[in-house]
């Protein structure tokens, strides 16, 4: 679909049906980062599908169903009869956009494309132990069977040391991700066998330590992250979204002077 004549200068979301990226990929990434930047922020609403569609030069069906992925994701909420609207609650990060042009910036100074910058991207951000895998495998659970009974042992000892221990690694489950990469693990023994109390009892007291560390982690990563959202809000207070030289800022003053 041809562009409207009316619009003055190429527009911000115009396609490329030649690119290895689908049009309604490459428009709906579009609309993400604004999203994720605050450039278009909670509660405005998003163009019609026509207008849409006619800035990207796609069909009417490609903006529906870009705008279906987005509500899909959270990103967007439709409202019968009014349009289509960002979501409440988003939290957006402005410096996304920095970012990415400084990146953008370096990429041109060494020759490289922007295809190649986000290629490999995107492949670091995709393999194991890149900065962006924030997780770590849950210890294994202790799954071993019941010992018979001994009169050297104490049973009931044992077995609430499992419990302990099976107790420990359920709440540390979910601070996989501030465990700090220094600390000892709890022994697994390479073969099945009967954990004596000395070993549980060695394991038990090491996801305990296992455990505080995490939670002093957790506890600062909260304290940093809020000082993060607040630093966002600020950013978002200070700097309208039509000011900045980025491209994205750029996209919105042009769709904003013709809403």
């Amino acid at each position: 679909m041809a562009q409207s004549t009316e619009l003055l200068g190429p527009s911000p979301f115009a396609t490329d049906p030649g690119d290895e990226l689908p049009v309604g990929v490459q428009l709906g990434w579009r609309l993400r980062a604004l999203i994720s930047t605050g450039r278009l922020p909670s509660g405005d609403r998003l163009p019609s599908f026509r207008r849409l569609a006619e800035w990207a030069g796609v069909n009417v069906n490609t903006v529906r169903a870009v705008y279906a992925g987005l509500e899909q994701e959270g990103l967007v909420v439709s409202r019968q009869g009014a349009g289509t609207f960002v979501a409440e609650g988003i939290e957006p990060a402005p410096q996304l956009e920095e970012i990415a042009a400084e990146a953008l910036r370096r990429a041109s100074e060494a020759g490289l494309s922007a295809r190649e910058l986000a290629i490999v991207a995107t492949a670091c951000a995709s393999i194991p132990g890149s900065p962006s895998d924030l997780g770590r495998p849950a210890p294994p659970p202790s799954d071993l069977p019941d010992p018979p009974a001994e009169a050297d042992e104490g049973i009931e000892v044992r077995h609430e040391l499992r419990r302990q221990v099976g107790r420990l690694e359920a709440e540390l489950a979910s601070y996989v991700r501030d465990l700090p990469d220094d600390l000892p693990t709890a022994h697994h023994s390479a073969e099945a066998h009967i954990a004596s109390v000395g070993e549980l009892e060695r394991t038990r007291d090491t996801l305990i330590a296992q455990l505080s560390e995490a939670q002093k982690a957790a506890e600062l990563r909260a304290r940093e992250e809020g000082r993060a959202r607040a630093r966002r809000r600020e950013l978002l207070d200070t700097a309208a979204p039509e000011e900045g030289g980025g491209p994205l800022a750029k996209a919105m003053s042009w769709w904003r002077t013709r809403s």
